[in-house]
C-alpha cells in the first residue's frame, strides 16, 4: 500500500538536483548533437527534467504514481520548453514512445528496485535498447545492494531534509520475495507512512552487468557518485552508465 501524499511535499528537498548532478549530465548530454533527447524513467516531481530543458534538451518524464506527476506539470514555466510528462509505467514505454529516438535513459533514486520481478528487470534493459539510438546511454542510480546480506532485513541509508528524515526499510519474505516499508518523520517527532510492504527487487551490480549484457550493450561503468568515483565493495550508492 502507498501513501505517496505525504511524500510529495517534501520530495524536491529529499531527492535533490545538486550541481555535482547537474555537471554529470551535461557532460553526458554534450556527447550529442542538440537537441539532446532524454527520458527519464520515475521521474519524481520533475526537478531534474524542468532544468535540463532548459538547455536544448527535449526532455521526457515517466511516472506511475499521480501526484507526483500533477507536480512535476507543475513546475513548467512556459509552454516553450520541451518538456513532457506521462503516467506511465515501465512496461508499457515501448508500445507509446519511439523507438530509436532517445540519446539517454535513466532512473534514479532507486526507481529501478520498483521493477519488481526479474523477468521484467530483463524486459526493461530490452526495451531501453529498442528506444535508445545506436550508441545511447542509460544511466542509473540506485543503491549497492551488495552491502547486504541475502534474505536479510536491509535498512536503507536515511534521507535528511531540512524539515523531515526518510527512514526506508527492505525485508525478504518466505518465498524470496521483497517489500519496501518507508515513512517520513517530521521536526516534530510525527511520523507519516509513505509505503507499506510494497514489492520490490533490490537488483545487485552483477544482476546489472548481466541484464545489461543480455540486451545488447557493449560496456557498464559502476560509479559511487556523479562524481564518477570509481564503486568499491562499500560504496552506499551507485551510479551506473551503460552504453
Amino acid at each position: 500500500m502507498e501513501t505517496i501524499t505525504n511524500l510529495v511535499e517534501y520530495y524536491d528537498e529529499l531527492y535533490p538536483v545538486t550541481q555535482e548532478q547537474f555537471d554529470f549530465y551535461n557532460s553526458i548530454l554534450e556527447t550529442f548533437s542538440k537537441p539532446v533527447r532524454f527520458l527519464n524513467v520515475g521521474c519524481g516531481t520533475g526537478i531534474l527534467e524542468n532544468r535540463l530543458a532548459k538547455d536544448m534538451t527535449d526532455v521526457t518524464g515517466l511516472e506511475t504514481i499521480k501526484e507526483l506527476l500533477e507536480s512535476a506539470a507543475r513546475k513548467r514555466r512556459n509552454q516553450l520548453m520541451a518538456v513532457r510528462f506521462f503516467q506511465m509505467s515501465t512496461i508499457e514505454m515501448v508500445r507509446f514512445l519511439g523507438k530509436g529516438f532517445y540519446n539517454v535513459i535513466s532512473c534514479l533514486n532507486d526507481r529501478i528496485i520498483f521493477i519488481h520481478d526479474k523477468v521484467l528487470l530483463r524486459k526493461f534493459f530490452f526495451d531501453c535498447k529498442q528506444l535508445l539510438v545506436e550508441n545511447g546511454i542509460i544511466v542509473l542510480q540506485l543503491s549497492n545492494y551488495n552491502l547486504f546480506k541475502k534474505n536479510q532485513p536491509v535498512n536503507l541509508p536515511k534521507k535528511n531534509s531540512i524539515r523531515v528524515s526518510l527512514s526506508s526499510k527492505i525485508e525478504p519474505a518466505d518465498d524470496g520475495e521483497y517489500f519496501l516499508t518507508s515513512d517520513i518523520e517530521t521536526g516534530n517527532g510525527k511520523k507519516l507512512p509513505v509505503y507499506d510492504r510494497v514489492k520490490v527487487y533490490p537488483v545487485v551490480q552483477s544482476e546489472i552487468a548481466d541484464f545489461a549484457k543480455e540486451a545488447g550493450f557493449n560496456s557498464v561503468e559502476f560509479y559511487s557518485d556523479y562524481k564518477k568515483t570509481p564503486a568499491s565493495e562499500s560504496s552506499e550508492s551507485l551510479v551506473v552508465i551503460i552504453r
